[in-house]
């Protein structure tokens, strides 16, 4: 007899995210994933002057602001075929790969670890076994045994105050946490030292975005961080250097801490490189821009159908015809109505026509629509765009897949080849080499950006000019989740038509019009689940993509009520 699981909300995600399962014999074999928002935000951008989209679009999410905002640009610029000076481009690039750093270092460590590492048991792990097996594992300053020990105190007192706070709902104890407890210290160590290594890169964004969340320097045509060296009011050198010395500090803890961490957590966790796979068709798109047409990148993307790397199929630039005619989204099972057809729509024809049924396990369960590209389900985030630079033959992504891999073989006295990341764990795994890519990657655009300005060019920002006439455009970026993409339709000046599809909607969204499941539904099946009423192994699953909801859908309320209100006291 089957059992049936509803969580609902999934907490240490954003957003409003509910997963239903049915298991039977110990393990799933239907499920469910439905977003419980609405995202109205295209049809606020209707009739707006498209210079102002990437204002608003960043305003869909409190996490992924950056990503929403330079997509939007892009997609405006794409349809005016207007060209980005180099130093916009190298500017961008720099709070790109330093927002991602932070999101990928957050989501480890403060999001996804909490599955894996008992902090109980932490308590119980030994100060100096903990930094013993750190050592092992790599020279980062932060494994000596007086951080454990100081790790362990802090959690100590923690705990004792009786106020738990974001530990208060763990499943500490169950019988899927199987990690030592010196190795449960280790994590924790690293988890707290965590919380301040992630400032260090959100203050790159800041310095260049003028705040975050919500950069203010964009705009349509470049930035607009003016360069002059002899003025205290712009990019100046002392600025561009103390983004140097936190791209340098940065660089410790995501290659000697991180990467060990995931590396040992992975091969202490090896039967969860079995579970999890679900959707093997991966999308990713190339990112970094080089020049000013959007035709040459730091970091490749494209497309790999059924997980093979043999088939891999580039994706060039901003224009490539592939990609723009491939994607289309279903609401088969969604909460919209198509008008005058139920197949799947290009986003330049998309349409936003919200229609709430309740939940319906064979009808509409979702709020998150159900994209496709070529047809096809996909899968994206950082295990589909690390397999996707790997299999491009990008140098700096397979040195550190061979690294971590290494590794994880070395602390499970086993050979782990590349076949286990398409996993839950694999995920995990993807998405630490990937903060390492991109964390060589700031450094690299820092210093094409020194070397740019060196040469005499200080130009930041092209004037666009809007035709009468109906244009179109996309703009993609390969998001901390996946890739993202946004597709408007300009006529007369005004928006016409605009629709976000975003790594969030092609992972978290429901069966298509064909009955087939999205990534999360598709990667439950068979997971084991130890304990019904308390489903972990779920949990880590879903937690693995690290979803955004609040990205693939949105809230409103008819009768312009409050949705919510905040009191500072």
């Amino acid at each position: 007899m089957s059992t049936r699981i509803t969580i609902d909300p999934i907490t240490r995600i954003e957003g409003h995210l509910r997963i239903d399962v049915e298991v039977d014999q110990g393990k799933v074999t239907k499920a469910w994933s439905s977003g419980q928002m609405w995202r109205g935000i295209e049809l606020i951008l209707q009739g707006r002057d498209p210079r102002d989209a990437w204002a608003i679009t960043q305003r869909i999410c409190g996490v992924c602001t950056t990503v929403h905002a330079m997509t939007s640009v892009r997609a405006v610029e794409n349809a005016l075929k207007l060209p980005v000076p180099k130093n916009a481009q190298y500017i961008r690039n720099i709070i790109m790969a330093a927002h991602a750093v932070h999101d990928h270092i957050v989501h480890f460590y403060h999001l996804a670890a909490l599955d894996w590492v008992d902090i109980v048991s932490a308590l119980s792990g030994d100060a100096a076994g903990a930094a013993t097996l750190a050592e092992s594992l790599s020279d980062y300053q932060g494994n000596s045994r007086v951080a454990m020990q100081a790790a362990k105190d802090r959690l100590t007192t923690f705990v004792q105050t009786g106020q738990l706070g974001i530990y208060a709902s763990g499943y500490w104890g169950h019988p899927a946490m199987t990690l030592p407890a010196e190795a449960n210290l280790m994590a924790a160590a690293h988890y707290l030292q965590a919380l301040e290594v992630q400032r260090k890169a959100n203050k790159i964004v800041a310095i260049l975005g003028s705040k975050t969340p919500h950069i203010q320097n964009l705009t349509v045509g470049g930035v607009t961080n003016s360069i002059n060296m002899d003025s205290q009011s712009t990019l100046t050198l002392e600025k561009l250097w103390a983004i140097r010395t936190l791209i340098d500090e940065l660089g410790d803890f995501v290659h000697n801490a991180m990467m060990s961490d995931v590396a040992a957590v992975g091969a202490l966790y090896a039967p969860w490189t079995a579970i999890g796979a679900g959707v093997m068709n991966y999308l990713c798109v190339p990112d970094m821009p080089l020049n000013e047409e959007g035709t040459e990148f730091a970091l490749p993307g494209g497309w790999i159908p059924g997980g093979d790397l043999g088939a891999f199929r580039q994706i060039p630039s901003f224009n490539d015809p592939f990609f723009r005619d491939g994607v289309k989204e279903s609401v088969a099972h969604s909460w919209y109505d198509y008008a005058g057809s139920d197949k799947a729509l290009h986003p330049f024809d998309g349409q936003t026509n919200p229609n709430y049924t309740d939940f319906q396990d064979e009808g509409k369960y979702s709020w998150i629509k159900a994209p496709t590209f070529m047809g096809e389900r996909a899968q994206v985030g950082p295990l589909a765009n690390v397999l996707g630079m790997a299999a491009a033959g990008h140098e700096p992504t397979n040195r550190h897949l061979t690294k971590l891999l290494a590794q994880a073989s070395a602390v499970a006295g086993t050979e782990i080849p590349l076949a286990a990341v398409h996993s839950t764990i694999g995920r995990i795994a993807a998405r630490a080499v990937r903060c390492a890519v991109l964390h060589e990657t700031l450094l690299a655009q820092w210093t094409l950006l020194m070397e740019n300005i060196g040469s005499g060019d200080t130009r930041t920002f092209n004037r666009p000019e809007f035709p009468k006439e109906e244009i179109r455009g996309v703009g993609f970026h390969e998001a901390p989740r996946g890739t993202l993409s946004h597709w408007v339709v300009i006529e007369g000046g005004k928006i016409k038509n605009y629709q976000c599809v975003v790594p969030s909607t092609f992972n978290a969204g429901p069966r298509d019009d064909q009955g087939r499941p999205g990534p999360y539904e598709a990667s439950l099946m068979d997971t084991p689940v130890a304990d019904p009423e308390l489903p972990l192994e779920v949990l880590r699953t879903v937690h693995s993509f690290d979803p955004c909801i609040s990205c693939a859908i949105h809230m409103t309320d008819p009768e312009n009520r409050p949705i919510v209100q905040v009191k500072a006291f």
